[in-house]
């Protein structure tokens, strides 16, 4: 269940509209945009097919994550934590209302945690949440939860934007059960839904009694166009104002665009990093000269830049350096150098016959396997890259390409060789990065069984949580980070990036520091 959450919630039942509500044709400060999928019931509490994006503009959390991990008010004005780290006291901002009028109180917050806690089966994978112990209504605008053991990643946690945001009482159906389904979406964020067409658009207009900034635009037009390239031919035809996300246009097609000057375009920082996963189970991979070797035996400069069109960049470690307690991580880099790559091998024991193009150890050939996502077009790129770069050093890479359920399976089941990974980014990590190293039957755990440190590493993950000093956590995560790269198994390879194309007349667009937060509270659209 966790892994499935996971690696399908970044990724992304319907409610009747309003018959009497905008045109589809009406562009009176509207900004239009596409996406893949359509924006699903708009239920706070659960997942797909609803989508993240979507649901930020309707649910607020009580904490909000800001630029460099900053953990800022929302719906909670401030917030005090026991020495012990078990007791958190919200004080929730006053005069906020649900989009219907209904006020925003901490009844409504004790609703909303009280309905979400009796579905864990479905909410494991948010750490904090199975460490609630109770959680209790002080005034109308105080409340507190109690945890059965400090962790500290909460604050951080409830700024995710699932499952712990803030559905008013209309929305509930009658029995509290919003895991099968909600009557309406109700919230304080500054968008409503006003009109749903499944699979063909959404229309939101701006919450005139929002608490908060008020949007610069009145309405936000989603279109739902499955294919990029269409995508792309409606951007061209002016029938949108903006194309934004991971993905959601190739980068050729990005560069191309760019290319015209006739738009206007926007890059984010590093929202995550694409790495290799290195088995150390396997024998060919369990000798640390060997993975530094394969580190060392491929030009990562050259290849990222070719294959992304210089819009990833290479990345040195095995996070971004924009998330919480990584910017303190000092790491040796390792460059592009074959004849170091050469000697490693050759020191390891792998040496190579005359006459022959792979290197034995024993008479067994240096031959392994990588696993890439069939339908993810760097990452096929990359693989072919690494295969021909392998070889030149005596290694022969065989590539497979599978379905992401069964990259996702085997990955799980340790049942590869080299794998395509990428981290989950702001507001998730870096704890739940290192969450999912530790964690048994995931492949991480597995993959750095040839770690001497492994027993060392995994006991210090398991502190991190715990510490309720800052000085200390921050000593951990650097030992923990540096010491899992740099005896090879995780490879970082690029940091993963955002891209955003918009028409000329949308000004004051930029990326939201939270990875699946929406862009668009502050942009402005010129008449």
């Amino acid at each position: 269940i966790f892994i499935l959450l996971l690696s399908t919630f970044l990724l992304g039942c319907t409610n009747p509209s309003d018959e009497t509500s905008t045109s589809v044709d009406e562009k009176d400060n509207m900004l239009t945009i596409a996406w893949a999928r359509d924006v699903g019931e708009m239920n706070p509490h659960v997942y797909n097919p609803s989508q993240l994006f979507a649901q930020s503009m309707v649910y607020e959390p009580l904490v909000s994550y800001g630029v460099g991990g900053e953990l800022k008010p929302s719906l909670a004005e401030s917030w005090e934590i026991s020495k012990d780290g078990k007791v958190y006291t919200f004080h929730l901002r006053q005069n906020v209302k649900f989009s219907d009028g209904s006020k925003f109180n901490a009844e409504i917050v004790k609703k909303n945690f009280d309905t979400i806690l009796k579905h864990m089966e479905l909410h494991s994978w948010l750490g904090f949440l199975s460490k609630i112990a109770n959680t209790e209504v002080i005034d109308e605008n105080t409340f507190k939860m109690t945890l059965k053991e400090a962790y500290y990643p909460t604050i951080q946690e409830l700024a995710v934007v699932r499952p712990v945001r803030f559905l008013g009482e209309a929305g509930f159906p009658e029995n509290g059960d919003t895991s099968k389904g909600i009557v309406k979406p109700v919230g304080t964020g500054p968008w409503i839904l006003e009109e749903h067409k499944a699979d063909e658009y959404a229309i939101f207009k701006r919450n005139e009694n929002y608490w908060g900034e008020l949007p610069k635009v009145e309405k936000i037009q989603v279109k739902v166009i499955p294919d990029a390239e269409t995508r792309v031919l409606a951007f061209e035809k002016g029938e949108l104002d903006l194309i934004y996300g991971e993905g959601v246009i190739s980068l050729d097609a990005f560069k191309q665009l760019e290319s015209t000057d006739k738009y206007e375009t926007s890059i984010s920082e590093p929202v995550a990093t694409r790495q290799l996963v290195m088995n150390t189970n396997r024998e060919q991979l369990s000798d640390e000269r060997v993975r530094q070797a394969l580190h060392y035996g491929f030009n990562k400069e050259a290849m990222v830049k070719g294959i992304t069109s210089g819009l990833e960049e290479a990345a040195d470690f095995i996070l971004p350096t924009n998330l919480p307690y990584t910017s303190e991580i000092d790491v040796t880099k390792i460059g592009y150098d074959v004849k170091k790559a050469e000697a490693l091998l050759d020191e390891a024991g792998w040496k190579l016959p005359k006459g022959k193009t792979v290197r034995e150890k024993d008479g067994k050939p240096l031959e392994i396997e990588m696993m890439y996502d069939s339908a993810e077009s760097i990452q096929k790129a990359m693989a072919e890259t690494l295969q021909s770069e392998w070889a030149a050093i005596g290694v022969k890479l065989n590539i497979v390409g599978v379905e992401l359920a069964v990259q996702v399976q085997r990955f799980k089941d340790n049942k590869f060789d080299i794998n395509f990974f990428s981290n989950y980014g702001a507001p998730y990590d870096p704890h739940t990065f290192i969450n999912i190293v530790a964690k048994e039957g995931f492949g991480f755990n597995e993959a750095i069984s040839a770690y001497p440190n492994k027993a060392e590493l995994l006991k210090q993950i398991a502190r991190i949580p715990q510490t309720t000093d800052e000085a200390e956590r921050q000593q951990l995560y650097t030992f923990v980070l540096t010491s899992l790269q740099e005896q090879g198994a995780i490879v970082p390879v690029s940091y993963i990036k955002k891209t955003a194309i918009y028409q000329k007349n949308v000004t004051n667009f930029s990326f939201a520091a939270n990875r699946d937060e929406n862009p668009f509270t502050g942009i402005s659209i010129k008449e």
